[in-house]
Protein backbone atom coordinates (compact mmCIF):
# COMPACT_ATOMS: atom_id res chain seq x y z
CA UNK A 1 0.00 0.00 0.00
CA UNK A 2 1.34 3.05 -1.40
CA UNK A 3 0.73 6.27 1.35
CA UNK A 4 -0.10 9.57 0.07
CA UNK A 5 -0.68 12.42 2.22
CA UNK A 6 -3.90 13.99 1.95
CA UNK A 7 -4.40 17.66 0.51
CA UNK A 8 -5.69 18.11 4.64
CA UNK A 9 -6.66 16.22 7.62
CA UNK A 10 -10.25 16.04 8.00
CA UNK A 11 -9.81 16.69 11.68
CA UNK A 12 -8.56 19.64 13.21
CA UNK A 13 -4.57 19.67 14.41
CA UNK A 14 -4.41 19.03 18.50
CA UNK A 15 -3.87 22.48 19.48
CA UNK A 16 -6.27 23.82 17.35
CA UNK A 17 -8.16 26.14 19.56
CA UNK A 18 -11.57 25.63 18.63
CA UNK A 19 -11.01 21.73 18.97
CA UNK A 20 -10.04 22.60 22.79
CA UNK A 21 -13.31 24.44 22.61
CA UNK A 22 -15.42 21.60 21.68
CA UNK A 23 -13.70 19.01 24.14
CA UNK A 24 -14.06 21.66 27.04
CA UNK A 25 -17.34 21.92 26.52
CA UNK A 26 -18.20 17.94 25.79
CA UNK A 27 -16.52 17.30 29.25
CA UNK A 28 -18.55 20.19 31.06
CA UNK A 29 -21.56 18.46 29.46
CA UNK A 30 -20.87 15.27 30.86
CA UNK A 31 -19.52 16.49 34.51
CA UNK A 32 -23.12 18.73 34.87
CA UNK A 33 -25.46 15.97 33.73
CA UNK A 34 -26.62 18.23 30.39
CA UNK A 35 -25.38 15.56 28.22
CA UNK A 36 -24.64 11.37 28.49
CA UNK A 37 -21.62 10.21 27.49
CA UNK A 38 -22.81 9.55 24.18
CA UNK A 39 -24.76 12.49 23.05
CA UNK A 40 -21.04 14.50 24.32
CA UNK A 41 -18.89 11.82 21.97
CA UNK A 42 -21.30 12.61 18.94
CA UNK A 43 -21.25 16.41 19.89
CA UNK A 44 -17.42 16.61 20.03
CA UNK A 45 -17.08 14.39 16.78
CA UNK A 46 -19.25 16.22 14.21
CA UNK A 47 -17.92 20.12 16.23
CA UNK A 48 -14.20 18.31 15.61
CA UNK A 49 -14.71 17.69 12.17
CA UNK A 50 -16.33 20.70 10.98
CA UNK A 51 -13.50 22.39 12.87
CA UNK A 52 -11.10 20.75 10.79
CA UNK A 53 -12.63 21.25 7.39
CA UNK A 54 -12.81 24.98 8.13
CA UNK A 55 -9.07 25.00 9.48
CA UNK A 56 -8.43 22.91 6.10
CA UNK A 57 -10.02 25.73 4.34
CA UNK A 58 -7.86 27.61 5.65
CA UNK A 59 -4.27 26.07 4.83
CA UNK A 60 -5.97 25.24 1.56
CA UNK A 61 -8.10 28.40 -0.13
CA UNK A 62 -10.35 27.58 -3.11
CA UNK A 63 -9.32 23.40 -2.87
CA UNK A 64 -12.13 21.91 -3.99
CA UNK A 65 -11.03 18.40 -3.07
CA UNK A 66 -14.14 16.10 -2.06
CA UNK A 67 -12.89 12.33 -2.35
CA UNK A 68 -12.45 12.41 -5.52
CA UNK A 69 -15.47 14.01 -6.69
CA UNK A 70 -15.95 17.28 -8.12
CA UNK A 71 -18.10 19.29 -5.86
CA UNK A 72 -21.97 19.00 -6.16
CA UNK A 73 -21.19 15.36 -8.44
CA UNK A 74 -24.16 12.81 -7.97
CA UNK A 75 -22.72 10.98 -4.57
CA UNK A 76 -25.42 8.07 -4.96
Amino acid sequence: MTESPMPSPPFPSPDNAALQVVVGSAIASVDSGDATVEDAILHAAVHGWYEGHIQGEDEFPGCDFRGGLPKNANRG
